[in-house]
C-alpha cells in the first residue's frame, strides 16, 4: 500500500484532535493568529479554528484531484475516506471537545471526498 491510498484529508481530522484533545478545551479554536486592520475601519482577525479549516479546504482539494485516477491504490483511498468519514460522525456525536463548528465543518469535508471519490471514480 503507498501512501498515495492514505486520505491526505485525515490529516485535517488528526490535528483537530491533536489541537483540541491536548489542550481539553475548544477555547483554543477562538485564540487568535493575528489581526489585520482593514481599509473599512475593521479588524479581521484570523483564528486557529480558521487555519484548521483552510488546510482541509486544501486538503479536499488535493482529494478531488486524486480521485480522478483510477487505479487499485484509488479504490483503497476511497475505502479508507468513508473510514475516515465514519470516525468523524462517531467522533462528532460522541466527544464533547468535538462537537464544535470547526469539527462539524471537517465532518462535512470527508463527507464531500467520500461521495466525490465514488462520483468521479465511477
Amino acid at each position: 500500500m503507498s501512501l498515495r491510498s492514505i486520505p491526505s484529508i485525515v490529516i485535517a481530522f488528526l490535528i483537530y484532535n491533536a489541537v483540541v484533545f491536548a489542550s481539553g478545551s475548544t477555547d483554543i479554536l477562538q485564540s487568535a493568529l493575528f489581526e489585520l486592520p482593514m481599509l473599512s475601519g475593521g479588524i479581521w482577525r484570523f483564528e486557529v479554528g480558521d487555519l484548521i479549516i483552510l488546510l482541509t479546504l486544501f486538503l479536499l482539494f488535493a482529494e478531488l484531484i486524486k480521485s480522478t485516477y483510477t487505479t487499485a491504490s484509488s479504490l483503497v483511498d476511497h475505502g479508507l475516506s468513508m473510514v475516515v468519514f465514519i470516525a468523524c460522525i462517531v467522533e462528532f456525536l460522541l466527544a464533547p471537545l468535538a462537537a464544535t463548528s470547526t469539527f462539524f465543518l471537517i465532518m462535512v469535508a470527508t463527507a464531500i471526498d467520500v461521495v466525490a471519490g465514488f462520483t468521479i471514480g465511477i
